[in-house]
């Protein structure tokens, strides 16, 4: 499982179950009491970790300073076990309950108003970036309603008590050692808070992920994801740059399918390198002309030209709205895999832009 397929997980919990980051406010770090068994392993465990924090570059007396404070969080790993998941086989839910509940009047209209707030930035951060200023105004509004709610678990006692507790340490022990990092790198302790399974901040980061691709905007000399929404926007956008977005290419478009289209003559017959049950929705790659041509037509104005490749996705089935994606909705995806979320996000963009 790779890190997307982890924010894939968490923020699912989040989307579905948004009460769940609030079952526990540890956001103010205290020493422990006591030392159970259990106590004595985490501290021996985090103190293994030294070695690997001075070759990252971390200050020795930042995890010294820090490994004292930390005790075993058990909330956080029974929201971790607790994980929808399911079946391989289980059949997938269709989309329109999560699109009524994630793309609704209310949203859209918060997010105008997120937009016309930020304009200066967002207006140059596309012109740098290519990426619609809409696309990161609906990623800001996806992951904490703009900014309303961001989670309140301490990051380093969860991420400690995840890589700790094993069953994915290759994922969490790096988000810990990161998270110390950003310590090192003069984040406060305070800010460094968010949901269990890590993410933080305005645009919900990994620490690993703020290392790569955090922005500052605003010219105060710090990428302040925390407090900044023109740090938080920029950093958004950097991250689809760093995904792969194409200037000047839309995310997709809503289509009309012909109940006559031979589905299996346009089948997706790739095997994906990742998240497998994401992208074998997909058909093949055509142009949207090669799709006009097959009765595919758009449900309003043309959001893609006719040379533009694109695959079909119908999350609902056949005789329900489809839609035809570009490169740029697999963007989207690196930062959440799941169409479910990726449709959410581009059509709330949409609904902002109009």
């Amino acid at each position: 499982m790779n890190l997307s397929s982890l924010r894939s997980l968490s923020l699912f919990v989040a989307a579905l179950f948004p009460s769940t980051a609030c079952l526990a406010q540890d956001a103010v770090p205290v020493p422990p009491a006591t030392t159970s068994a259990q106590d004595s392993g985490f501290q021996a465990y985090l103190a293994s970790l030294r070695g690997k924090a001075i070759a990252m570059g971390i200050r020795p007396e930042t995890l010294d300073s820090v490994a004292p404070t930390l005790t075993p969080n058990p909330r956080v790993i029974s929201l971790d076990q607790a994980q929808p998941g399911g079946s391989f086989d289980a059949p997938i839910p269709p989309f329109e309950p999560y699109r009524q509940q994630h793309v609704t009047p209310a949203l859209i209209a918060k997010g105008r108003v997120a937009w016309t707030g930020n304009r200066p930035i967002l207006s140059r951060v596309e012109q740098d970036t290519g990426v619609p200023e809409a696309v990161m105004v609906a990623i800001f509004g996806h992951e904490t309603s703009y900014g309303t709610f961001t989670g309140d678990f301490d990051l380093l006692r969860s991420l400690a008590t995840l890589a700790y507790e094993g069953r994915r340490r290759d994922l969490f022990e790096p988000e810990f050692l990161a998270t110390l990092k950003l310590l090192d790198k003069g984040i406060p302790r305070e800010k460094l808070v968010g949901s269990w399974a890590g993410a933080t901040g305005y645009p919900q980061f990994l620490p690993s992920v703020y290392l790569r691709v955090a922005k500052d905007a605003d010219g105060d000399g710090v990428a302040d994801i925390w407090r900044s929404q023109a740090d938080a926007l920029a950093s958004i956008a950097n991250y689809f740059v760093d995904a792969g977005w194409r200037k000047g290419q839309a995310w997709g478009m809503a289509v009309s399918v012909p109940g006559t289209l031979n589905r299996a003559s346009v089948g997706n017959r790739l095997t994906p390198p990742r998240c497998p049950r994401v992208f074998e929705r997909f058909s093949r790659w055509m142009t949207v002309a090669e799709w006009r041509a097959l009765g595919v037509v758009p449900m309003a104005a043309p959001a893609l030209s006719d040379d533009t490749l694109a695959v079909l996705l119908e999350p609902d089935g056949p005789g329900r709205t489809g839609y035809l994606l570009t490169s740029n909705y697999e963007a989207i995806l690196d930062y959440n895999c799941s169409n479910f979320y990726a449709l959410s996000v581009g059509l709330l963009a949409d609904g902002v832009a109009k």
